[in-house]
């Protein structure tokens, strides 16, 4: 039985869920945390792109997530001129201040990580190219696998 009653809102919701479970399993069993480290990793990414690959970005996401990651965007002033993995790096953690401490480098690798492998490798490599190679640092690289690598669920989420 549908939990929303609508195919497309059940499917985001079950994405998402796999998102957070495999961010848990990396930054610990929190799923509000993980939220909000996906949440804040996925603007701080946004903000350094071009709006259209920003957007091209976007309609891979599931629909849930792609609500976090235009939460608070501003077309017009992007993109912002990241000149070091430090200035990334700042953001993420200023908008994650007022949750529990994160290694905001761990979590932008987390995240990077599980962008790796659900979204088309050709998308991850123009995203990534779009980057100062100080934070293309931070971005594993990918295994070509998006969508199809399967990783073992995490046990008691």
């Amino acid at each position: 039985m549908s939990a929303t009653g609508l195919d497309v809102f059940d499917k985001s919701l079950q994405n998402t869920n796999v998102w957070l479970k495999e961010i848990c399993e990396d930054l610990g069993p929190d799923r509000q945390f993980a939220w909000h480290v996906l949440g804040s990793t996925l603007r701080a990414l946004r903000d350094r792109l071009q709006p259209d690959l920003a957007a091209h970005l976007a309609a891979e996401l599931p629909l849930v997530v792609r609500g976090a990651y235009y939460d608070r965007y501003r077309p017009a002033e992007q993109p912002r001129i990241t000149r070091s993995r430090a200035e990334f790096v700042k953001s993420i953690e200023a908008d994650l201040q007022n949750i529990r401490p994160v290694n905001p480098d761990q979590a932008a690798t987390c995240v990077f990580s599980v962008l790796n492998r659900h979204i088309p490798k050709g998308q991850i490599d123009k995203v990534r190219q779009a980057l100062p190679e100080s934070v293309r640092q931070l971005w594993p690289e990918g295994d070509g696998q998006a969508g199809t690598a399967q990783r073992q669920p995490a046990r008691g989420m």
